[in-house]
Parts: C-alpha cells; structure tokens; sequence
C-alpha cells in the first residue's frame, strides 16, 4: 500500500528517489559524530562552538509583556497579515536604528512568522519555471530551495575573501542577467561575519535598476554590529526602496529565536505581492507575541547589551585562534567567526574538506564548529556557547585553545 504514496512524491522532492540519496547533509553528519564523541568520551565536556542561535532566552521584560497579554480576549483572534500596531513600532525602528525614514506602515511593511517563512513565500510571489535567483554562497538557503521547488534555477554568486565577502555582481553572464528576478544578500552575513557598507548597497540598487532584478536583503543580523561598525539597512541607501525589500528578525537582536517574530519592509508592490502568498499561507503570528515585539523594537538598548557581550567573546576567541595558528579576525557583525582550515596535522593525517576537519576536532577534541565548503574549506566558530560569566567564558576559550593546540594542526603559514 505504501507503494503509491511513494509513487506520489513530487519531483521536486526527488521523486520517486525521495529518500534514497546517499549525499548527508552537513548538520546531520556533525550531529552523528557529536553523539558518538560523547558516548566514546563521557567523561570530558563538548565545547559547543557551532550553535547558530542566542544562548540566552528573551529578557524578562519581554516575557512579562506576553505574559500579560496572552490571556486578553482582543488577542485570541487570528492576526492574518499583522496588527497595525507592530508595523508601527517596525516603522519606527527602521528610522531610529537605521535611519530609513519614508516608511509607511501601511504599505510598506508586513510580518513575518520568523524570517524563514518570509524568505520560502517570496519566490511563490516572483518566480516562473525558467526564472533565476542569484544567491550569494555559502549562505542560508530558503529562498534557493524553494526558487527550485517552484522550477526556477539559482545561479551562485560565491563570497570569496579576495573579494572582502561581497558577491562580483559585474561578471555575471549576460543570458543570466536575463532571465534573473531575485538576487538574495545578507549582511550582517552568516557565515563569513563580514558587513555591507554604503557604497555596497548602491552598487546592489543600481545593478538591480539595470537589470530589472528585485533585490532580497536578509537582515536578520543587522542589529549585531561591533567597534566601529554600526547598523546599517539596504533601505537606507537611495533608491532601495525602488527595487527591493529587506527583512528584519528578532530572534538575534532580541533573543526571541523561537517566538518566530520578523517583518518585512520595502517596496509596496513587493509588499503587497508576499501579502497574497502570505494570506493564503499562515493567519498570522499570536497577536501577544507581536505585542511583546513591539515592546523590544521600542527598547533597542536590550540589542545594545547583547552585542557587549559577543564582542567581549569575540575578543577572547578571535585571540584564541590566533595563538592556535588561525588568521582569524573579529567581524563586523553576526556572532561568527569564519576562519580558513588547517591543511592537516602534525602526524600526517591531511584534511580534504572542511568537513573533514569538523569531524576530526569533534572526535579527537570534542569542539563542534560548522564546516563550510562552498568557497574553500572554512570553519565557522560561534560566540553564543553556553556560559553562565565572564570568568566561565574565559575558561571556555582556555579550554578549548588547549585541545586545539594539542590536535597538532598544521596551517598553509607551516605552524
């Protein structure tokens, strides 16, 4: 009987291959070696440097507001495209954080149940089978995924570090160009930590005014710059909004990963287009939670608070690396730390791959870190492992630069 359930699955999910590759997805082959370093080694402690999320809840300012909110009756209702309220306060933020002023909440700005979901739709909007998306890579894949369920293609656009992690938007061919709808960024960029700057986005505006191609810009970081950097928004830059939209989350910059809370905001038919997909999609995130989105967009020094201590960690680790044998730099922003791999180690043994090496650091040194080999062969480290205080981050950082200085590793500089 399962047989025609299986003869059921859509091409786009492979078919009636669904199920069958052979291929593992990196997450999935980290996850296994973890759990076998763990049950090999139980006696010593993994240092998580992998997790791609805050390591601390939400504020409890911010809980007391959903709190206080969840049980009021005008609040049961579905939300369906947002409550003007939360696109208000998001329109205000926009201004006070980033500058970008002209906003109307009205048209300009629409909710999302988390970025994910907002980044899934928009192709649904845009995308015909024979359309392309350029996305930049290595990056979060969404929007690629489903350019490819809805039969477009993707065309890459690599971040190399000769080009400081910007995509070479000046040497993309001709016949693509011509059949491009989307091009998807994201600075703050995951995983690489590299920031946009003004000029950056200008040439993005008219790139896309040249070739009629909408532009996608994936904020969810925006909100966690250090040093010199400050937030910056592509709708900050003139003629952003002609082209294009941005969306914000605030599962990074307020530590509300899993309440699912983003919006996006930009160009009105834009807009208006993800609306039709979204009405027909979801009915609206909890109208509590968009409250108690309101209350964190309207204290941006939370934010301010959170990036204090990623860039105190960042001080320690970026430092720890180096010592290593790693050309290892703090970034602009996000809470990653994107560093080259080792060739191999002392003893011999030889890395092919980044993943490679995520293995072996799990296995022999019980470190967890992000393999990334779409541009070479890096390492994404994380600063929101698991730390109670200063002094337990400090300890951290000593700990592990004391397994990975006895893993032995050897660099392209020889060390």
């Amino acid at each position: 009987m399962e047989e025609y359930i299986a003869d059921s699955i859509s091409e786009r999910l492979g078919g009636v291959n669904f199920g069958k590759g052979t291929g593992s997805y990196k997450f999935a082959v980290i996850k296994d070696a973890k759990a076998r370093a763990r049950r090999l080694k139980p006696d010593i402690s993994l240092i998580d440097m992998g997790v791609g999320e805050p390591d601390m809840p939400a504020p409890p300012e911010i809980v007391d507001v959903l709190y206080k909110e969840a049980g009021k009756p005008e609040n049961r209702f579905y939300a369906d495209n947002g409550i003007y309220e939360f696109y208000e306060a998001a329109a205000r933020y926009l201004e006070k954080i980033y500058n970008v002023s002209g906003v109307d909440p009205a048209v300009n700005i629409l909710h999302g149940i988390g970025s994910k979901p907002v980044l899934a739709m928009l192709p649904a909007a845009f995308i015909n089978p024979g359309d392309i998306t350029l996305a930049t890579v290595p990056g979060y894949p969404v929007l690629s995924t489903w350019t490819r369920y809805l039969g477009g293609e993707v065309y890459n656009l690599p971040l190399r570090e000769e080009n400081n992690f910007y995509p070479d938007i000046d040497i993309i061919p001709d016949d693509i160009l011509k059949r491009a709808k989307l091009l998807y960024i994201n600075y703050p960029n995951n995983p690489t930590g590299q920031t946009a700057t003004k000029e950056f986005y200008a040439k993005v505006v008219d790139f896309a005014c040249r070739n009629k191609v909408i532009v996608v810009s994936d904020a969810a970081y925006a909100g966690l710059t250090y040093d010199d950097a400050k937030p910056l928004s592509f709708l900050s830059v003139e003629g952003a909004m002609d082209v294009g939209v941005e969306i914000h989350s605030l599962s990074k910059a307020f530590n509300m990963t899993g309440w699912r809370m983003a919006f996006i905001a930009g160009n009105s038919k834009i807009i208006e287009a993800y609306g039709a997909i979204k009405d027909n999609t979801d009915s609206g995130q909890f109208r509590a939670i968009q409250k108690a989105g309101i209350y964190a967009m309207n204290y941006p020094g939370i934010t301010k608070e959170i990036c204090k201590k990623y860039s105190r960690r960042f001080d320690l680790l970026v430092y720890a690396l180096n010592e290593v044998g790693f050309k290892a730099a703090k970034p602009g922003g996000t809470f990653y730390c994107y560093v080259k791999c080792p060739r191999g180690t002392e003893n011999g043994i030889l890395f092919k791959s980044a993943e490679e090496v995520a293995k072996y650091f799990i296995e022999e040194g019980l470190i967890s870190v992000v393999p990334w080999d779409d541009t070479g062969a890096y390492l994404r480290f994380s600063v929101t492992f698991e730390a109670k205080s200063k002094q337990d981050e400090e300890n951290i950082i000593n700990e592990m630069k004391m397994r990975l200085n006895n893993l032995q590793l050897v660099f392209e500089n020889g060390k």
